[in-house]
């Protein structure tokens, strides 16, 4: 008797719609919502509206196309602009914003290394550089450290076009995340 109603007990858990703590995907990138996030059943604003995410919270990034993300978070999962998406380490931490509070100075230059502590090939770029696609220059998922030359910031993206899990760098990295070691798609001097 006791294992039927354990049974039934789990089976109504199992079914019970998950609360907004329980809502985010395993998968996908960590990011934050800048600002409310309205959400459609496809990667459009033609697409039936299916709910709204809040600003400022956290959410999943599921998978992006050049201006649509398919997120998961409190207020549900659907497409939404990328527009305000962040992914960053917390919501006031705009990755990609240039006004964000980060040492952006104007002639700065970072050289960027395929070995750590600054060895092997490289090539430097400076501000207002912008590589969405690595892979065009020959350089996709081959950079391990990071020289700023001259003060400036970098985002810096495991996906082309800033559309996965992105780091702001202000200063020179021996070696860089191991999640992003050999892991870097996109980079944005300012």
């Amino acid at each position: 008797m006791r294992s039927l109603f354990a049974l039934a007990l789990a089976l109504i858990v199992a079914l019970v719609p998950a609360t907004p703590g329980m809502a985010l995907s395993e998968s996908g990138s960590h990011g934050w919502s800048r600002a409310p996030l309205t959400l459609h059943s496809g990667p459009g604003s033609e697409y039936a509206i299916v709910g709204e995410i809040p600003g400022k919270v956290e959410i999943k990034i599921l998978r992006c196309q050049k201006l649509w993300c398919n997120v998961d978070g409190p207020g549900g999962r659907g497409w939404t602009t990328n527009g305000a998406i962040d992914f960053g380490k917390d919501p006031y931490w705009p990755i990609l914003d240039p006004d964000a509070p980060q040492r952006d100075l104007a002639g700065g230059a970072m050289c960027f290394y395929t070995g750590t502590n600054y060895t092997g090939q490289y090539f430097c770029a400076d501000t207002g550089d912008v590589f969405q696609d690595l892979a065009l220059w020959g350089w996709d998922n081959q950079i391990s450290s990071i020289q700023v030359v001259t003060p400036t910031s970098a985002a810096i993206c495991r996906d082309r076009f800033f559309q996965s899990y992105c780091e702001r760098i202000v200063e020179s990295q021996p070696a860089i995340d191991p999640y992003l070691r050999k892991n870097l798609s996109s980079i944005r001097v300012y």
